[in-house]
């Protein structure tokens, strides 16, 4: 498989502030990739370089197989972004905004009105009469935003905090649609502080933490089994007195058990006569390998020269 972002040694200073300190960042093509950290980790300028908005202080970008910013102009149409919130020309209604960013991409006169209803339909809004974007809520420009990252099919679609602002059926939506226009091979990538954005969407996930990338894993090898199984049983003393040191913590009818395999351990207690009610192999969520890298995710960058 292709990989559709490569970074290499990225880095970005602003002044004595390093914002982005030596990332090397590997996207495969198809998947859907989560980008997390605390808010002032890196992400978002890490994301904007990568889009060509920002220049890197040293290191190499690549998009869709092209060195970035130097063939932006062969490269950006062919991705979908929406970075740091939506921006619009808030005196225009929605439909407007979509039909003037329509008409910047090239050759795209025929069928202009039809592909900006279908995206707006595909993000909520269809059927949105003619109010300026200065009236809409903030979930409703959120909205527009991702509209206007669909207008050219795009190949990679990168969005940064895209749930800003939406209710929860709105969240609940916009994945559904983020899921869809993976399935239909567009690769996603989503930065966002939210764990359970990013778990409840993405293969793969990135953490930053004072601008480094402290790891880069598929998520399904991250939830892998602790060693440890939750045991509820209704004769817990019984369930003791058999497993002979193995049990590591016990709350009423509740124990948790050191066994890597959790179907043996079920047929031996069985075999002992003990009556088991719940047997489930303990995991790693997410919320505690993010917690375990980036330490109390207070908002921080890495500054360089003598601390003070």
């Amino acid at each position: 498989m292709s990989d559709v972002i490569v970074t290499r040694g990225l880095v970005k200073r602003f002044g004595h502030v390093t914002a982005v300190a030596g990332v090397d960042l590997r996207v495969p093509a198809g998947v859907r990739f989560g980008l997390l950290g605390p808010n002032g980790s890196g992400k978002t300028t890490l994301v904007r370089m990568l889009l060509g908005l920002v220049h890197a202080t040293s290191g190499d970008v690549e998009l869709l197989g092209e060195p970035m910013p130097r063939h932006a102009a062969r490269v950006l149409p062919r991705v979908g972004a929406l970075v740091e919130g939506p921006a619009a020309w808030t005196h225009l209604s929605g439909p407007a905004n979509l039909r003037l960013l329509d008409a910047a991409g090239p050759g795209r006169r025929r069928g202009r009105r039809r592909r900006v209803d279908e995206v707006l339909d595909r993000v909520g809004l269809g059927g949105i009469d003619r109010r300026p974007v200065r009236a809409y809520s903030l979930g409703m420009r959120q909205r527009l935003g991702i509209a206007a990252a669909l207008l050219r099919e795009p190949e990679l679609l990168v969005l940064d905090e895209p749930t800003n602002g939406l209710d929860p059926r709105g969240i609940g939506e916009i994945r559904e649609l983020l899921i869809e226009l993976n399935d239909r091979g567009t690769t996603v990538v989503l930065s966002s502080h939210l764990l359970g954005e990013v778990d409840a969407l993405c293969h793969r996930v990135g953490v930053m933490d004072a601008g480094r990338l402290v790891l880069e894993h598929d998520l399904a090898a991250l939830r892998a089994p602790t060693g440890r199984v939750l045991l509820r049983t209704a004769d817990p003393d019984a369930a003791v007195a058999e497993l002979n040191g193995r049990v590591v913590d016990r709350r009423g009818d509740t124990l948790v058990v050191r066994a890597d395999d959790a179907a043996a351990l079920n047929a031996r207690l069985v075999a002992a006569g003990v009556r088991v009610a719940e047997l489930t192999p303990q995991r790693r969520t997410l919320e505690q390998v993010v917690l375990e890298l980036t330490g109390s995710g207070t908002d921080r960058v890495v500054r360089e020269g003598p601390s003070r």
